[in-house]
C-alpha cells in the first residue's frame, strides 16, 4: 500500500450509471483501482460499493470529498473517502475477562491489526498491567449504579480528547445507557458469546455445558441502545462434544470470541462494511 491510496465507500438506491460515474470520477483523477466490490441488494433496493485505488500524487481527502461531492449527490449517495494509511485509533473497554484486550494488543503490537490503541479504560484494576506491558495508557472507571451517569461521561471525554475513531468493548460487562450508545453511534463494536437470549446472565458456558450445547460460538455488532441487538458484523461456531469440561468449554469460546472481535475491527477500520438498514454489507 503506498502514501497515495484511497478507500472510496458508498451507498445509494439502485439505479444505472452508478458504477459508469464512478468510473469516470476516477478516470479524471489519474486514479488506479486496486480493489473493487460491489452489492445490489434486491430486498432493499440499495447498490453498495467499495474501491481503494491509487493517485500519482498524494491528495487532501476533504479536496477529494468536494470533488466527488456532485456524483455523490446526482445518485444520492452516502459516500465517503478514506486515506487508506491512516490508522484507525482505538479506545478498548474491559472488565476482568482479558482475552479479547490481549488479542487485540497483540495483533496492534505485532503490525496484523492496522490500528493505534490510544487508551485501555476498565471498571476495574486487573489489566492495567497487561496494557503497561505494551505502552498503552490505562484508565481506571469505577462505576456504581449511583454513579453511572458520571463515569459513562468519562468515557465519552476520554473519546473526545483522545480524537477515537473507534470504541471496542473486549467484554466490557456493564450495560451502556442510550446516552452512551448514541454518543458512540457507528462507532463502537461489542462482543458477546452466541448462547443469548438462550444462557442470559452470568456463567453462560456452565450454563450451556449443562444442556449440552453441540455448537458454542461468537457474534461481534454494532452497539445500539437495544442490548445486543446491533448490526451484526462478524459470527463463528465451533463445534463441541459431550466430553469437553465447563473449563474447557470456557476456553474454545475465548479464542473464538477473540477471533471474531479481531475480525470485526479489522472490517471497520479498513472501511469494508456499510449499513444496510438493521444489517450490514461486509466487503471481504
Amino acid at each position: 500500500m503506498s502514501m497515495n491510496d484511497y478507500i472510496l465507500t458508498l451507498s445509494c438506491p439502485d439505479r444505472t450509471g452508478i458504477v459508469h460515474s464512478v468510473s469516470g470520477w476516477l478516470l479524471e483523477q489519474n486514479g488506479n483501482i486496486l480493489e473493487a466490490q460491489q452489492f445490489g441488494d434486491a430486498a432493499t433496493n440499495r447498490f453498495f460499493l467499495r474501491i481503494q485505488f491509487s493517485l500519482p500524487e498524494k491528495q487532501d481527502v476533504n479536496a477529494l470529498q468536494t470533488s466527488f461531492a456532485p456524483i455523490a449527490e446526482k445518485f444520492s449517495m452516502d459516500a465517503n473517502i478514506y486515506d487508506a494509511q491512516r490508522k484507525a485509533r482505538l479506545l478498548i473497554l474491559v472488565s476482568r475477562q482479558g482475552h479479547c484486550l490481549n488479542d487485540l494488543l497483540f495483533r496492534a503490537h505485532s503490525g496484523q491489526l492496522p490500528v493505534e490503541i490510544a487508551a485501555v479504560a476498565s471498571n476495574h484494576t486487573d489489566h492495567a498491567g497487561l496494557a503497561s506491558s505494551y505502552g498503552i495508557p490505562f484508565h481506571h472507571l469505577p462505576v456504581t449504579p449511583e454513579t453511572r451517569p458520571e463515569q459513562e461521561q468519562q468515557i465519552i471525554d476520554l473519546a473526545r480528547d483522545l480524537k477515537i475513531d473507534l470504541v471496542v468493548l473486549a467484554r466490557y460487562m456493564q450495560i451502556l445507557s442510550t446516552n452512551l450508545c448514541q454518543s458512540l453511534s457507528g462507532r463502537a463494536i461489542n462482543i458477546h458469546h452466541s448462547f443469548l437470549p438462550s444462557f442470559k446472565g452470568a456463567r453462560p458456558y456452565h450454563q450451556a455445558h449443562a444442556r449440552g450445547v453441540k455448537i458454542i460460538g461468537a457474534t461481534a455488532h454494532y452497539v445500539t441502545a437495544d442490548l445486543d441487538e446491533g448490526p451484526i458484523i462478524e459470527q463463528d461456531v465451533e463445534h463441541v462434544t459431550h466430553s469437553v469440561s465447563p473449563a474447557e468449554l470456557t476456553q474454545i469460546g475465548s479464542d473464538v470470541e477473540s477471533l471474531v472481535l479481531a475480525r470485526a475491527v479489522r472490517a471497520h477500520v479498513e472501511h469494508r462494511i456499510l449499513l444496510n438498514d438493521q444489517r450490514t454489507v461486509v466487503f471481504r
